[in-house]
């Protein structure tokens, strides 16, 4: 404990070690480039080595730096951990930016002002809705929330659970073409198709096949397919929980239910790597609460 008052550059090498840049790390912390960058080296002259290999276009860890922060990273994470054992929710405190999607915009928002804001008062909650995979470290954001599969990525992934996909339609539309009563029947049917990227979506089973669609209509957002379907465009493939109240009401139908459709994780991804502030463990835990009863089990 003696010396980690006087190493006050020991957040800012930890933080600067998992975001890979000083304006990175200035970024997710809220302060300035410049003051990371003395920060660090404040703290390399009190270690007497270098931490950071430094160059115009990158910084990497020396191989000093890279077993200094295998052994400094999780005492800090202790450190916060011994807060939240206090149970003083006042820790939780600062800006939390967060990215969710869209199709998950009415079930998390109302959630999150009905209960996490009252439970953590001191934490500033600003929500971008987007189905866009943004850019944490560039845009400034603390979580992203994704629903699929992310690929390969910089970030720090936390499964939040594993969520059932649903076919459905109208009445209307149901109505005009009748009920599909098997694949192919699915297959000739006008799709509304989830495009990102310009990659279109196919219908994916449990059993490992898939079905190529044509798109009626294609959109990069899972509420504009819905609000589609509700209006008779086409089969969609959705979120079950997004849709839940519209089959609850019959304002939209199960297509095919005997042809189960593969699940999709639900995760949260951050650029903190081991070392994620309190306010964002809350969020993701919370998250995780309000998805459970939506997700399979294990």
């Amino acid at each position: 404990m003696k010396g980690i008052e006087r190493y006050s550059g020991l957040f800012a090498f930890v933080r600067t070690a998992e975001a890979g840049s000083f304006s990175a790390a200035a970024r997710l912390g809220g302060t300035t480039p410049s003051a990371m960058s003395k920060s660090v080296e404040r703290l390399e002259r009190k270690l007497g080595t270098k931490l950071f290999l430094r160059s115009t276009r990158s910084l990497s860890l020396t191989s000093e730096g890279a077993a200094y922060y295998e052994r400094i990273a999780p005492l800090l994470q202790a450190l916060e951990d011994a807060d939240e054992v206090l149970g003083d929710k006042r820790s939780t405190r600062g800006r939390l930016r967060v990215s969710l999607p869209g199709i998950l915009e009415s079930l998390l928002v109302d959630a999150l002002t009905k209960d996490f804001v009252p439970r953590h008062p001191e934490v500033t909650l600003e929500i971008s809705v987007t189905d866009r995979h943004v850019d944490l470290v560039r845009e400034g954001f603390d979580v992203a929330l994704r629903v699929g599969a992310v690929g390969d990525v910089d970030w720090i992934t936390r499964p939040l659970g594993v969520l059932p996909l649903v076919l459905v339609a109208s009445p209307t539309y149901l109505d005009r073409i009748g009920m599909p009563t098997s694949i192919g029947d699915v297959g000739q049917a006008e799709h509304i198709r989830y495009v990102l990227g310009s990659q279109a979506y196919p219908i994916s089973l449990a059993d490992g096949a898939s079905l190529e669609i044509e798109g009626r209509f294609d959109t990069d957002s899972g509420q504009a397919m819905r609000i589609a379907a509700l209006n008779g465009v086409g089969v969609a493939q959705l979120l079950r929980v997004a849709v839940s109240d519209d089959l609850a009401a019959g304002r939209l139908i199960e297509v095919l239910p005997q042809a189960a459709l593969a699940p999709v994780p639900a995760q949260a991804l951050h650029a903190f790597a081991r070392f994620p502030p309190l306010r964002v463990r809350a969020f993701c835990d919370f998250v995780a609460d309000v998805l459970a009863p939506y997700s399979l089990k294990a």
